[in-house]
């Protein structure tokens, strides 16, 4: 009796330390469980909500885990054995465009809920048993009933029990030989979808290998090196095992194709298998087959690829997460100044009547800057613009056109002969052809103008006509200031006494010493050497000849010199009439004449702005929504990255 009750005490204790033992795992189940649910769950679904909002047409990149193999490596089998429903069989590529394979775990659902979505927000709701059925009908409206592929994407949302959270991307198989009704290109077309979803750093490349092959031969491998030639970002799923079972131990051991992130070796359904028969199997095929039971237990089964997906999608979203918020706030900010420097919309003609004026006096301060105060910093490396340095350049090349000395004949001439001749007026000519820096105030008001091309044409023809009244009033001027050279000898200026002095000289030496003793040649200021010995005989003619030369180039001197200055000054004073007063009053008389037709056209805005503009509103009505999506988990990245 006493041993009876001994071994019911040993019983009773051995039941007490196995309700314990299982009341411990339920209470660190449910503690991991809480875990998941408070720090990494709510990153997955900002993601996924990031990712549903489309935020990757703003070109910011998503954590994503992307699904790529071989044709026939069994990649549908593994989505199928993680999601637990059956997607599209046939011969073939039977993922023709990308699928996105959005997983939910949702104890709260008594039966699994489906749905696609596709094309320009299009939903359609379906069941386990017709979910292949309508992937195929969605593919067929994307790429047609044939057997080509398209890089427009179909997103199967999965909300059921039991599945692992998980976004996974699968992609078409790669094949290097076209079948029929296929395109030639298949292959090129197939790589170029694959590359441009594994380029990004940010995404996860899940390579499906068949055991049946050499890992170093699969074209998914050679793929997946160009982009990340360590493996530091790419896990490998071998399928097919039962089929192949010699030799794999060291394939996934001795890792001779750099898979960073390991191996995980699955069996996948076969037949009519429903999927909990199919895990059952599965357990037991790597517990007790002679060889792939040798294989660790940390990389075998469908529960541990689940759980290996999940927690590197957890770890690539907490890396990433802090560079997307900062790409949100950085486009955002971007779209928003973007706009602001768009044009206004215009509701009214007094509101057009503001902006127009408001674009002319931008031009005039920007014309007042170049031009009257020869501020270049605007434009330092365009010398048209450089006003004030352009007309100093054309002044001296007016004052270098001119004769050093007085022209011959040296005869007065009429105001008629005035008229056709080069050498007193042919000092205005340059600066006519280039009076106040002709295409400065268009070019400025073109560029100004930018935000409403509706008015450049008018804009462009009231300066071409302001530009010509000017070269006609400068002309005018032109002639008035020869004209009054004609009424009179007369000069202030010093300098004409300085040129003239020489002349006494030259006289009295003519005149006072004996001929024999004076030389035939002398050397005068201005005259150079002259011949003086048939003069002798003449001398008080020649000398009052003389006096009358040097008198007249001295005053040729102040007449050019007057001409530059006085052509200076009215340049000067034509550009600041034309930047403070004459370009605002040509325009506005414009804008009159025309009767406002010009800013009735500024209200209807050119498509392309038009068009551009609701595309920035749309733009930052997203990423405002992205930042509010992701602004409230930042608090969790550091705890989701020691899960």
């Amino acid at each position: 009796m006493s041993k009876k009750l001994q071994m019911g005490a040993k019983q009773a204790n051995a039941a007490a330390d196995t309700k314990s033992a299982a009341a411990d795992s339920a209470v660190t189940a449910s503690a991991i469980v809480a875990s998941y649910d408070d720090q990494i769950r709510p990153l997955l679904d900002a993601v996924d909500r990031l990712r549903h909002l489309k935020v990757t047409q703003e070109g910011i990149q998503l954590p994503t885990i992307v699904v790529v193999g071989d044709q026939s490596s069994g990649k549908s089998s593994v989505l199928e054995s993680l999601a637990g429903i059956s997607l599209p069989r046939g011969q073939g590529i039977c993922t023709r465009v990308p699928l996105v394979m959005w997983l939910q775990d949702d104890p709260s659902v008594d039966s699994p809920k489906l749905q696609l979505e596709y094309g320009s927000g299009r939903v359609v709701a379906t069941t386990e048993a017709k979910v292949a059925d309508a992937i195929n009908a969605a593919t067929a409206e994307i790429v047609g009933s044939g057997k080509g592929i398209s890089d427009a994407p179909i997103t199967l949302v999965v909300r059921k029990r039991g599945v692992p959270d998980l976004t996974l991307f699968d992609l078409p198989g790669i094949t290097r030989v076209s079948v029929q009704g296929q395109p030639e290109d298949i292959y090129n077309l197939v790589t170029k979808i694959i590359m441009e979803y594994i380029a990004p750093k940010e995404s996860i490349i899940l390579n499906v290998l068949s055991a049946t092959v050499d890992f170093p031969t699969c074209e998914s491998i050679r793929m997946s090196q160009q982009v990340d030639r360590t493996g530091e970002r790419t896990l490998a799923v071998v399928t097919k095992v039962d089929k192949a079972p010699e030799g794999l131990l060291e394939k996934v051991t001795m890792d001779d194709v750099n898979i960073g992130l390991g191996y995980v070796c699955v069996r996948n359904r076969i037949g009519d298998e429903t999927y909990d028969q199919a895990r059952v199997e599965e357990e037991r095929l790597f517990k007790y087959h002679p060889l792939l039971s040798k294989i660790d237990k940390s990389m075998v089964g469908i529960p541990v690829l689940a759980q290996r997906l999940m927690q590197t999608q957890a770890g690539i979203i907490a890396k990433c997460l802090p560079d997307i918020v900062k790409q949100i706030k950085n486009c955002l900010s971007r779209s928003i100044v973007e706009l602001d420097q768009m044009p206004q919309d215009l509701n009214n003609i007094a509101d057009a009547v503001r902006v127009f004026f408001h674009n002319v006096k931008q031009v005039c301060n920007s014309l007042e800057k170049v031009l009257v105060r020869g501020k270049f910093d605007k434009y330092l490396y365009e010398r048209e613009f450089h006003g004030t340095a352009r007309i100093a350049e054309m002044l001296s090349g007016c004052k270098g056109h001119q004769p050093p000395q007085l022209p011959a004949p040296i005869s007065v001439p009429s105001p008629a002969q005035e008229e056709g001749r080069d050498d007193r007026s042919g000092s205005s000519r340059p600066c006519q052809r280039r009076l106040g820096v002709r295409q400065g105030p268009c070019d400025e008001l073109l560029k100004h103008s930018d935000n409403f091309p509706q008015m450049q044409s008018s804009c462009r023809s009231a300066v071409q006509s302001l530009m010509d009244k000017v070269r006609v009033r400068s002309a005018q001027h032109v002639k008035e200031v020869i004209a009054m050279e004609l009424v009179g000898d007369y000069t202030a200026n010093p300098d004409y006494m300085k040129t003239w002095a020489p002349s006494f000289t030259f006289v009295v030496d003519l005149q006072d010493r004996p001929c024999r003793s004076k030389p035939t040649k002398i050397i005068l200021e201005g005259f150079g050497e002259v011949d003086v010995s048939h003069l002798r005989v003449h001398a008080d003619l020649a000398g009052k000849a003389f006096d009358l030369r040097a008198r007249l180039t001295a005053y040729w001197k102040s007449i050019v010199l007057r001409l530059v200055d006085g052509l200076a000054l009215h340049v000067l004073l034509s550009v600041k009439l034309l930047v403070e007063k004459d370009l605002e009053e040509e325009l506005g008389n414009e804008l009159l004449a025309n009767k406002l037709a010009v800013v009735e056209k500024m209200l209807a805005p050119s498509p392309s702005t038009g068009t551009k503009r609701e595309r920035l509103k749309k733009s930052i009505v997203l990423l405002r929504q992205s930042k509010e999506v992701v602004a409230n988990n930042m608090d969790r990245i550091s705890a989701a990255g020691e899960v």
